[in-house]
């Protein structure tokens, strides 16, 4: 299937395809977005495969999917990777955070082998990276966010997802599972590298 490309950014009603399968990425991105843009996932350009994650580096597996998309669809689009930086773990999970617990693993099993593998820790510090790779017209361009907080030793809140309910940031007392969605995505990793996106679109 051929997806006609978007070469031309007005701020108004722009649409924009975001290389993801992920409904609660999706969601999560469009709200931070906001209504000027018309954010499409993977499914809404007719891809329903799986795009390939081998790189060793958020970085890369940004620029990967990205690429995946352009060179198939012939369209502008973004794409993310995120990852869990413990300081305990060495940086783990890191560009594994997704697939912690395995292959098909549940955001549940990967918090609870993240918790087993910290039981012992006074350690706690630990970080949350998002890093953006949008393809505009064939030039890549690069945006990254962080932000730095502490993991719990049990899971506190019922919003979000992934390792949301054990992670507490840095200067706050809810976990970003306990926090409504415009709080987590004003002050989030991903938040953070989007808005850097968005302002790159609006003074293009």
């Amino acid at each position: 299937m051929t997806y006609s490309r978007m070469s031309s950014f007005s701020v108004y009603n722009m649409k924009i395809v975001f290389a993801t399968h992920n409904k609660h990425k999706h969601a999560e991105v469009s709200a931070i977005l906001g209504s000027q843009w018309e954010v499409l996932a993977l499914p809404d350009i007719g891809c329903n495969t799986e795009i390939p994650e081998t790189a060793d580096t958020l970085r890369g597996n940004a620029l990967q999917k990205a690429h995946y998309v352009y060179d198939r669809f012939h369209t502008n689009c973004f794409a993310d990777d995120t990852g869990l930086e413990v300081e305990a773990l060495n940086g783990a999970p890191g560009v594994y955070s997704a697939r912690y617990a395995g292959e098909g693993c549940s955001y549940s099993d990967n918090v609870q082998k993240l918790l087993r593998e910290m039981q012992d820790a006074d350690n706690r510090k630990a970080c949350f990276k998002t890093v953006v790779a949008l393809i505009l017209d064939g030039q890549e361009y690069i945006f990254e966010g962080r932000v730095d907080g502490i993991i719990l030793r049990e899971p506190r809140g019922g919003e979000g997802f992934g390792y949301d309910p054990v992670f507490l940031p840095d200067g706050f007392d809810q976990t970003f599972a306990e926090m409504d969605g415009a709080l987590k995505n004003s002050i989030s990793h991903r938040g953070r590298a989007m808005q850097k996106l968005i302002d790159f679109l609006n003074n293009r």
